[in-house]
């Protein structure tokens, strides 16, 4: 930019010069000085307006030579930035699509727009294998920014979410900005990939219901959300700072993660007591989902842990990273 800036402003140095040399050297009028001017530079070829002088000659001379000089240079300049740009461009959504196309277990965010700019910084900071599909081109250009994998479509296009490698994601997250884009791509997803898990926003009670229908595994409501953390504030204040602590993703004094038991895990089959988990990591496990989907909270420390278990634990987040290397994660 800055070269194109130079050729720029160099040629309206050219230009200026020119009417002024011969308005002043051969008595032209303003506007027969810039009409030879832009024929000169231009090199059409047309006569001049009256005859010129020897004075006017060589003015002419040194003109044509540097002017035209000028107005290649900006040519130049200007085609290498736009192929320079093509090129970046092809090439770059290239090596996006080939990155996408090796993820797996990854999650798909439909829409960068409050909502789904938080889910995505939340996913970074585990971090998650995720991609963003985004229809707007300032939000798509937002989120490469922020380092993000992204498609720019619609995200309720079966192409599209084939693209983004819905078959072979983990989960998907509609946060688009209106709660029939939302249930269309619920729809969408759950027709390509009956196992994947669903999180979809939602604005009203009725369109909670709706999206259950089409098969949304869960379903929130960002203002009900908001407005049920801020009663919480003012009633139990000390609960929800906890609360905030252990769940920010930048927190670091305390963190609730949920951790699951893989298959010929060291943990399967120990009882908690038996797991050290909070003797030697000084973790405590809150609750125990089952693979049934029960849950167990506050479990005993005579409980087993058993293969396909979540365990959600409080603790720190270096104790929290050893937890799932003492599980197998």
């Amino acid at each position: 930019m800055s070269r194109l800036r130079f050729a720029s402003l160099f040629i309206m140095t050219v230009v200026v010069a020119g009417v002024m040399g011969y308005h002043f050297l051969e008595d032209y009028t303003w506007l027969e000085s810039l009409y030879m001017t832009v024929i000169t530079l231009s090199t059409v070829g047309f006569r001049e307006v009256r005859p010129l002088s020897p004075t006017g000659q060589m003015f002419t001379i040194l003109l044509l030579v540097g002017g035209v000089g000028v107005v290649f240079y900006t040519a130049i300049a200007v085609a290498e930035k736009v192929v320079q740009g093509e090129f970046q461009q092809f090439f770059g959504r290239r090596r996006m699509e080939k990155r996408i196309g090796s993820l797996t277990d990854h999650y798909l965010v439909c829409g960068f727009g409050r909502i789904g700019e938080v889910v995505c910084r939340e996913l970074a900071s585990k971090p998650v294998p995720f991609v963003v599909i985004e229809q707007q081109g300032e939000r798509v250009r937002k989120a490469e920014e922020a380092q993000h994998l992204v498609l720019h479509g619609d995200a309720s296009d079966e192409k599209i979410l084939l693209a983004a490698g819905a078959m072979r994601a983990k989960g998907l997250f509609a946060a688009l900005p209106t709660d029939a884009d939302n249930v269309f791509v619920t729809l969408t997803a759950k027709e390509l990939n009956s196992s994947l898990l669903v999180v979809a926003r939602a604005d009203s009670e009725r369109s909670e219901r709706t999206l259950a229908h089409a098969g949304a595994d869960k379903v929130i409501s960002p203002y009900a959300m908001g407005g049920h953390r801020m009663a919480q504030a003012a009633l139990r204040p000390a609960v929800v700072d906890i609360i905030e602590l252990a769940t920010h993703y930048q927190s670091l004094e305390l963190q609730l993660e949920e951790v699951g038991v893989p298959p010929h895990s060291p943990c399967d089959g120990v009882t908690l007591r038996d797991s050290g988990l909070r003797e030697q990591l000084g973790v405590i496990v809150v609750a125990i989902k089952r693979a049934s989907g029960k849950m167990i909270f506050n479990p005993p420390a005579d409980e087993r842990i058993e293969a396909g278990d979540r365990l959600v634990a409080l603790g720190e987040a270096m104790r929290l990273k050893d937890l799932e290397q003492r599980v197998g994660v």
